[in-house]
């Protein structure tokens, strides 16, 4: 049987490698409905090849733009094309679409993706900020409408496979892997003066910039130590994070009876995501499969906690609870983006986000608006200490 999906973020990397999944998997998916952000030309092709029902794009120009980039391409039927909020909306709430690939950047996709959990659809979710901003809410409501939220995230991914192998009652901790990114050897001394492209040469992976620039200050790590409190349910005490310099191991589990089970696999998001596509069945590799011949050790040490001081910020917004996580990553973005642009030293990134948390008002969150107001705010307190910095 055929499943249908929807796509949010269809031209970022894990939208791209979605499709990538899906052609390799012909006949088994069809993809009904897919939102893109500002690259019109990709969303275009992508949308002449795959033929969804709806297409939405991030402005208004680009809805002009992929109408006729689509008539020139011969596409019959045109797709129904949107463009903004509600068109991403609209997307993930596609009455034909049974998964919904959450894989938006950035906020942009939370409200999208609240609105599919509510409309009742399976979640395979790669986009962070959904959870670290509004765990909470998006949980109580997967279970209140009995939604299936898969992890796309390798590391999420791998516990989520680990847990199969026994009870919940069973779990004695989750323990996060870390590859420690371009910086892991680098002397503390000499962070302030790295350079954006030093900290974009990630040692194993191929991101976008700003989850390639978390991984340099491990603010990914404190990001997913939050996530994995929201998608396994346990105590933010009982979630380790271990470097990991190979990647092989993408994370593992350990059992009350001293068994540690673990994921392996190769430096590939297909095979997360070809997992979260065909959950619970396991189905042949789409090309994914590691090589042993290359695999000469495996390597762990603890995080040193000078070095990447984003982990313990993101610990301390999780314990707060409230709008502190919320906070936490909008303001991590402002200050990534800062650094991209050269108007703040990579260790001022932490900085930047501790001032910021400290200066946000408590309050609890209700609804997705609220966490948009918080997200507002903490943006708000983020600039204006990047603004006293650089002056």
């Amino acid at each position: 049987m055929i499943r249908k999906i929807a796509i949010l973020g269809s031209t970022g990397s894990i939208g791209r490698q979605c499709f990538s999944v899906v052609e390799s998997l012909a006949g088994d998916f069809e993809v009904v409905s897919m939102a893109a952000g500002g690259n019109v030309e990709l969303a275009a092709a992508q949308a002449a090849k795959h033929r969804p029902k709806l297409v939405s794009v991030a402005m208004q120009a680009g809805a002009k733009e992929m109408g006729d980039r689509l008539r020139a391409a011969k596409v019959s039927p045109l797709p129904e094309i949107l463009y903004g909020p509600e068109g991403i909306e609209q997307v993930a709430t596609h009455p034909d679409a049974e998964i919904v690939v959450s894989a938006a950047v950035g906020v942009v996709g939370l409200r999208a993706t609240y609105k599919a959990v509510l409309a009742g659809k399976t979640l395979a979710l790669a986009n962070k900020e959904v959870l670290v901003a509004a765990g909470e809410l998006v949980m109580a409501a997967a279970k209140k409408n009995g939604v299936a939220v898969l992890p796309v995230d390798s590391e999420h991914n791998a516990i989520h496979q680990c847990l199969r192998a026994g009870e919940s009652g069973e779990v004695k901790r989750l323990v996060l892997t870390a590859s420690g990114g371009p910086f892991r050897k680098t002397p503390l001394a000499q962070l302030k003066k790295v350079t954006p492209k030093q900290a974009l040469a990630h040692p194993n992976w191929r991101m976008g910039q700003r989850i390639t620039i978390d991984s340099a200050t491990m603010m990914n790590k404190g990001f997913e130590v939050i996530e994995a409190r929201w998608l396994f349910g346990l105590d933010l005490e009982r979630i380790e994070v271990i470097i990991h310099p190979q990647s092989t191991i993408h994370s593992m589990v350990e059992y009350v009876d001293g068994s540690i089970l673990a994921q392996l696999g190769p430096t590939d998001m297909r095979m997360p995501i070809q997992y979260a596509l065909t959950y619970p069945l396991r189905v042949a590799s789409n090309g994914c499969a590691l090589n042993w011949s290359e695999l000469k050790k495996l390597e762990f040490e603890p995080v040193p906690a000078k070095k990447f001081p984003c982990l313990q910020l993101a610990r301390e917004a999780a314990q707060k609870g409230g709008p502190v996580p919320c906070a936490l990553n909008a303001a991590d973005e402002e200050a990534v983006a800062a650094f991209l642009q050269r108007k703040l030293t990579f260790t001022g990134i932490a900085a930047v986000i501790e001032r910021a948390l400290e200066k946000m008002p408590g309050r609890a969150l209700h609804s997705i608006e609220d966490v948009l107001d918080a997200d507002s705010e903490a943006r708000r307190l983020a600039r204006q200490e990047i603004a006293r910095r650089k002056n």
